[in-house]
């Protein structure tokens, strides 16, 4: 636990490697397209529960792995975002299914450290393209759900990107109290 305070107050944070390709707006909405880089990622699924609670359940234990629970025993240091995967309900609704990643760090990927807990799973994933929205304050559910249909408005029916999921993220430790960051990406097909 100590390692996980440790590493979330006095690590500094690497950011998810990216391109941005283009930038647009429609109304109040700006967005941009960008190419995020592949890599290694720690990945916990967490179902049953809404997705304010499955989300914070499984960003604890993605902070407590890079904070140091793993089979080397070290603090990894902090990357952002945390992406959460959503999967909107006919209704726009989230379902009760969330699976939460994290980049592992640049100095790790060649050989990411085997978690102690059996939930988180280190995966390989390429890079993709996405289209994003930012806006600020403690994100929700409501909040996320709602710049997503901000962000589908705002690209019209001109952008091809995949409907049976897309990301909810956040770049800052709950700590921070001013100037949050959070985006919604909806993946290029």
């Amino acid at each position: 636990m100590l390692g996980m305070i440790k590493n979330s107050l006095l690590s500094s944070v690497e950011a998810w490697p990216f391109r941005v390709l283009s930038q647009g707006a429609a109304g109040e909405v700006a967005y941009e397209e960008r190419a995020c880089e592949g890599g290694m990622f720690a990945a916990v699924e967490v179902t049953g529960k809404p997705f304010d609670e499955a989300s914070k359940e499984a960003v604890l234990k993605l902070l407590k792995y890079v904070g140091g629970t793993n089979d080397k025993g070290v603090g990894m240091g902090m990357t952002a975002p945390v992406s959460i995967t959503a999967f909107p309900a006919e209704d726009g609704s989230l379902q009760q299914k969330v699976k939460v990643f994290l980049r592992i760090p640049s100095q790790f990927q060649a050989k990411p450290p085997c978690p102690s807990d059996d939930s988180i799973k280190v995966e390989e994933r390429q890079e993709m393209t996405i289209y994003s929205t930012q806006f600020g304050g403690y994100a929700k559910e409501a909040d996320y759900v709602n710049y997503a249909a901000k962000l589908k408005s705002a690209l019209g029916t001109e952008a091809v990107y995949r409907k049976d999921f897309y990301f909810c993220n956040g770049y800052d430790p709950p700590m921070k109290p001013y100037g949050r960051r959070n985006e919604v990406w909806f993946v290029k097909e």
